[in-house]
């Protein structure tokens, strides 16, 4: 069922059959209105939001003329009979609507401050305008193309346009197969996601796009030898397209990481020298949450740590991305090969060079080229021990 808001108001007016702008009281108005349109959510540690509280806390009077106002969207508004106040019918989103702040987040925010420290702010007034029945296309359009006075990254501009939808679909339904939760933010200062990096959803986009063996070929293809780890905040239908398609190894790549990690962890928990940490870029004084909500470590790393590993995978997949041998099979001794025999050994080699900068480590191009190489190394053994096995057979079967 729509919920109802009123909006106390000095005046208003009709800028066009589907938009209200009004003066509201800032003492009365309502602060649990949805953030359902807006494009981030409002952070208290802001520049933003600091300036608003300072402005309609000292000088509330003047609020109005300083202050830019609020942009609501309403399925419908209803005036009172004594035209001061103004109702509003919101659709959330578990409804089909799109309705609430399209901008104005940190204001509102400002104001629910303000009321608890108990300011008087009977004489500050905001300006309101409210647009009634937009579509969610439409009212994302608005929220994008608000002035605001700090920038919004470019991943929350994605999300408000709908880009990331095709993967929270897939780990809608992975979450259900697999019963369990993935802490994925989406948007700047989204509540109850990890500030973690690996928790980005465009570090998921960096673990698929890191097995496309048809884009990232060195045997074919010598500009583009190994995926870039730079963000991937467009997403244009070609794009889209193309991950849609990689999907499906999003659990491998994710199974990657997490087993590397515990390998990782287990390293620094058993070291050679007690209380020596030999390897470059981990802290052992900070902790690492994972997208998948089951897994959390005593250690930070740079995000970007697993792709290297995770990128030679890829060698194992054919055309239609289709594991040549069965992943389980090979995957963990493999990863564990690399690790003793490549990754490991880098990253101590790193260290005792004084190199501790992460991103530098991960994405130096040396590692990718080795760990590659190892990996087209490892499947030809593997291949030509299935044919040896059999030959074998074969020759079994024609002696009986």
């Amino acid at each position: 069922m729509p919920k109802n808001w009123n909006l106390k108001v000095d005046q208003y007016f009709n800028a066009n059959p589907h938009c209200i702008i009004a003066t509201a009281h800032v003492d009365t108005f309502p602060i649990d209105l949805p953030l359902e349109p807006n494009i981030r959510e409002p952070n208290k540690r802001s520049a933003t939001y600091r300036q608003i509280f300072d402005s309609v806390t000292t000088e509330p009077e003047k609020f109005f003329e300083r202050h830019s106002g609020i942009v609501l969207c309403a399925n419908k508004v209803k005036p009172s009979k004594n035209k001061t106040s103004l109702e509003l019918e919101i659709l959330e989103a578990s409804e089909g609507g799109s309705d609430g702040i399209i901008n104005g987040g940190h204001t509102v925010l400002a104001f629910q401050q303000a009321r608890d420290y108990k300011y008087d702010l009977t004489q500050a007034r905001v300006k309101v305008t409210i647009h009634i029945g937009l579509s969610e296309d439409e009212a994302k359009d608005i929220a994008l193309a608000s002035n605001t006075s700090a920038p919004v990254d470019a991943r929350s501009k994605v999300n408000a346009r709908g880009d990331y939808k095709f993967l929270k679909q897939f780990l809608a339904q992975l979450e259900r197969t697999q019963d369990t939760k993935f802490r994925i933010a989406y948007y700047q200062n989204q509540s109850g996601t990890p500030r973690n990096p690996q928790c980005n959803v465009n570090h998921l986009i960096k673990l698929i796009n890191c097995l496309d063996r048809n884009r990232y070929n060195p045997d074919s293809n010598k500009r583009a030898k190994h995926p870039p780890v730079s963000n991937t905040p467009s997403l244009s239908d070609t794009e889209t397209e193309r991950l849609t398609r990689l999907l499906p190894l999003l659990p491998k790549a994710l199974w990657l990481e997490q087993r590397l990690f515990e390998i990782i962890q287990d390293h620094i928990t058993n070291p050679r020298r007690k209380g020596v940490n030999d390897l470059a870029s981990i802290d052992t004084r900070k902790n690492t949450l994972l997208p998948d909500s089951r897994y959390s470590f005593g250690f930070s790393a740079p995000a970007d740590i697993a792709l290297p590993i995770i990128a030679s995978y890829r060698v194992f997949l054919d055309e239609q991305y289709n594991w040549i041998i069965p992943f389980d099979e090979f995957a963990p001794n493999f990863l564990q090969h690399l690790w003793t025999n490549y990754y490991k050994k880098y990253l101590v080699s790193e260290k005792l060079a004084g190199n501790t900068i992460g991103s530098k480590i991960c994405r130096n191009p040396e590692i990718w080229d080795s760990l590659y190489v190892c990996a087209q190394s490892y499947l030809n053994q593997h291949l030509m021990k299935m044919v040896s096995s059999n030959t074998k057979r074969e020759e079994l079967k024609l002696v009986n």
